[in-house]
């Protein structure tokens, strides 16, 4: 319940389960974390593509695309960047709970940022990709200029370069991009998903038992 008295919990008569039968597959929150410019968008957004293929319903979430809409007032202070990822994690337990296959795209640098996106979904429906790219690889991307502009102090706080990103300890998938193309990438997220019984080379419609 809300920490507001005045505020209840509403139940539904759809609930989850009555979603995820007519939608045929078991939604999940795969969570990718890494540095800006790491590719954590560029992986999602193909394997949203791999999924649809297979005949999964999903749903991209990204961290710029949000600021252009649900986050569009806040700035980037660290007050403003922590409720940033509080926002999207809570979108994002949302669209798991309509039962869709979730992807989030977020630099999402603290751990207790990442900690609270998890603890929003069942233990065994989370997947934390982390996106290893070395920051010297980002830099030399930057096809937004934002590290140029934070060496050059135009802009503070920015991960990386004046504030920390805390690599995660034990994610389920860790890629290293270097050298790697974004297709053999997710060819190593679909192993990971199928190998643990989260999708079927099937595709939806087979009820996937877990091991």
């Amino acid at each position: 319940m809300s920490e507001h008295s005045e505020v209840f919990w509403q139940d539904y008569a759809v609930s989850r389960r009555d979603r995820t039968a007519l939608l045929k597959q078991e939604p999940l929150l795969l969570w990718f974390t890494g540095l800006s410019g790491a590719g954590k968008t560029t992986l999602a957004n193909c394997l949203a593509k791999r999924l649809y293929d297979f005949g999964y319903a999903t749903y991209v979430l990204d961290g710029d695309n949000l600021r252009h809409g649900l986050n569009r007032d806040l700035g980037f202070s660290v007050a403003a960047r922590h409720e940033n990822v509080r926002r999207m994690a809570e979108v994002a337990g949302l669209m798991y709970d309509a039962g869709l296959i979730t992807l989030a795209a977020c630099i999402s640098p603290f751990k207790a940022e990442r900690d609270f996106a998890r603890s929003l979904v069942p233990a065994e429906k989370f997947v934390e990709v982390f996106v290893d790219t070395p920051l010297s690889l980002c830099e030399q991307r930057d096809n937004k200029g934002l590290y140029r502009r934070a060496r050059a102090g135009e802009i503070i706080n920015f991960t990386g370069i004046d504030s920390p990103f805390e690599r995660p300890e034990e994610p389920e998938i860790a890629i290293h991009t270097t050298g790697r193309s974004p297709v053999e990438c997710v060819d190593a997220i679909m192993d990971y998903l199928f190998a643990h019984r989260l999708i079927s080379e099937t595709g939806p419609g087979v009820r996937i038992e877990k091991r």
